[in-house]
């Protein structure tokens, strides 16, 4: 069978045809460019725990040598009435903030990264002056609250760690200076016609545009791209210096210091290795002109306010300006054409960040073109793509849009009412963390690929077409690994909780009580799947049994061992019995 053509090798694309090539599906990445991502400073990406492991899992590498992971996440506000500037967090109620300060020691203790070190946990407890203007303030961490850390790494780092992993894979195919303008479609498979010194033709059984916001595979698809433009802009800074707390994050929503002007709103510090910072001012709505002048002006203004003396020396590397959209593709789907990351949609406003949602599409659109690839074509399995995706995606989108009013429509009668502030600092810290309807990943609960409920069905803590807790599994050649490690690889995981299991080599209990029975019923299951045995599970009972996605999302915890339940669960994972649609039926979607 013919390769999948993956149209744009930015960080989407790649780690799709990584995902695919861990499958055995073969692919050939076109790249209009020479080759590589031009170092910027200022263009860096924020990856949420589900997203740093999926790539770094795909490029063999832990990304943490390469970017920096915060240990926390300090927002200010101020106050009202008393001017007085107070770091607050959403779990902490009114009250001493003092006496909250100390009960947060050590919450943010261990950071990795070539730039970070260990944050010391005595400073959360330390009070004093959080901005150096004199304002008595106390520091709350929420790192604790938040889970594991977000990873902040340059977007050029990232790429090329995900092509030098393609570079390595046999299965996949880089081609530079390779520029598409044309897709044909035929019963059997897609033809794409590139345009440079090789111009060529390329014959694929599909073809994914992971071509960015302009993406040309749209446009040929003839897929409206409606939605706001210019939701939000930012002045963008990198720069090496001195910061207080080098290995946390800033969200200054109302500083002191500042002025009227351009650069009144919201200011964000992310830490990035070596010393470098990347400073984002807010800037109001319209086109306001950033000047060199201006900026530089207020990068004095800011470095000042947070250490409270001279403007400490700086180096200046990069600068830009950031314009946030919100853009939703009507269709993800055209026949054996898809689209995904920035050519399907566009995100990013009230601390979000669109590249996880583009890592997202790769990995659930990677195990089911690869099931197709395998076993033949089965459209209700393609289809599901688009409304499970377009769907988290569109709640996202949504959740910003009813945010914003709130972070930005200027105070009024909202901004004196008890509890307001913390409110909109809950909002901005789920967006920048991963919390929320704002960050959290979706769950794909009214996916066409839902398993029937049966009586053996019983809850666990993560709902049904949700992401998987990383728990410690028990693989089949007896070896302790992370869950997440065994996701990706094409097969359906099947999980028993067993607690004590770990205590007693594997050779003792993989014969004894309801293992046999349950090995028998992963055998007979319509899709290759994997037995994995944990210790324990949250809110799962001794000797439930979890049928997980490739995608790492659950469709199903039973009761115990339920043959028949577990089989007919895994059959609508596959989008039950295939049906093979004629060209004319798919491409009039």
């Amino acid at each position: 069978m013919d390769p999948v053509i993956v149209v744009g090798a930015g960080p989407v694309g790649l780690t799709l045809a990584l995902a695919l090539a861990r499958q055995g599906v073969p692919s050939v990445v076109l790249d209009e460019t020479p080759g590589g991502d031009p170092p910027r400073a200022a263009r860096t990406v924020v990856l949420r725990e589900d997203t740093a492991a999926l790539v770094e899992r795909l490029a063999g590498v832990p990304l943490d040598r390469a970017g920096l992971r915060w240990t926390g996440w300090r927002s200010l506000r101020r106050k009202q009435v008393t001017n007085e500037v107070v770091f607050s967090d959403p779990a902490v109620a009114s009250g001493d903030t003092w006496a909250a300060a100390r009960g947060a020691k050590g919450a943010g203790a261990g950071v990795r990264g070539a730039g970070g070190g260990s944050r010391d946990p005595e400073v959360a407890a330390s009070g004093g002056s959080g901005t150096g203007s004199g304002d008595p303030g106390a520091v709350l961490d929420s790192a604790a609250a938040a889970g594991p850390a977000p990873l902040h790494i340059a977007q050029h780092l990232l790429t090329g760690a995900l092509r030098a992993a393609a570079a390595r894979e046999p299965l996949i195919e880089l081609a530079v200076d390779s520029r598409l303008d044309a897709v044909e479609q035929e019963a059997t498979g897609v033809t794409a016609h590139t345009r440079g010194p090789q111009g060529t033709w390329w014959r694929g059984s599909y073809l994914v545009g992971c071509d960015g916001p302009r993406s040309t595979v749209r446009k040929l698809q003839d897929i409206r791209f409606p939605g706001r433009t210019a939701v939000e802009r930012y002045a963008v800074a990198a720069l090496r210096t001195d910061l207080p707390r080098p290995a946390e994050a800033f969200l200054h929503r109302m500083p002191p210091w500042r002025t009227t002007g351009p650069f009144a709103g919201e200011i964000t510090a992310r830490p990035l290795p070596d010393g470098v910072w990347r400073l984002d001012w807010l800037l109001p709505p319209g086109k306001d002109l950033v000047t060199p002048e201006l900026l530089l002006a207020r990068i004095r203004e800011t470095l000042t306010g947070w250490t409270g003396e001279a403007t400490p020396a700086y180096e200046l590397l990069d600068t830009g300006v950031h314009t946030v959209h919100h853009r939703l593709a009507r269709r993800w789907r055209a026949g054996r054409v898809f689209l995904a990351g920035d050519a399907a949609h566009l995100l990013g406003s009230c601390g979000t960040h669109g590249l996880d949602e583009g890592l997202r599409d790769a990995d659930n659109l990677a195990w089911k073109l690869a099931t197709v690839w395998h076993h033949g074509p089965h459209e209700t399995l393609l289809d599901s793509y688009q409304t499970e995706r377009r769907a988290s995606v569109s709640a996202r989108l949504r959740a910003a849009d009813q945010a914003l009013p709130v972070l930005r429509g200027g105070g009024g009668l909202r901004a004196y009412l008890p509890g307001a502030a913390r409110g909109q600092d809950a909002l901005l810290r789920d967006g920048h963390l991963g919390r929320g309807a704002l960050g959290a990943p979706g769950a794909y609960t009214a996916s066409p690929l839902a398993a029937p409920h049966c009586d053996a069905e019983v809850p666990v803590d993560t709902p049904v077409g949700g992401q998987v807790t990383d728990v410690p599994v028990t693989a089949e050649d007896g070896a302790i690994v992370p869950l997440r490690e065994r996701l990706g690889r094409g097969a359906l995981l099947v999980v028993l909780v067993a607690p004590g299991s770990q205590v007693w080599e594997r050779r003792h209990w993989v014969g004894a009580g309801i293992m046999p029975r349950l090995a028998a019923a992963v055998t007979a299951l319509p899709h290759p799947a994997e037995l994995l045995v944990a210790e324990r599970y949250p809110g799962a009972a001794p000797h439930t049994v979890l049928l997980v996605r490739p995608d790492g999302h659950l469709v199903t915890a039973l009761n115990g061992v339920r043959p028949a339940d577990l089989y007919t669960a895994a059959e609508a994972t596959l989008g039950g019995p295939a049906h093979t649609t004629t060209h004319a039926e798919a491409g009039a979607r």
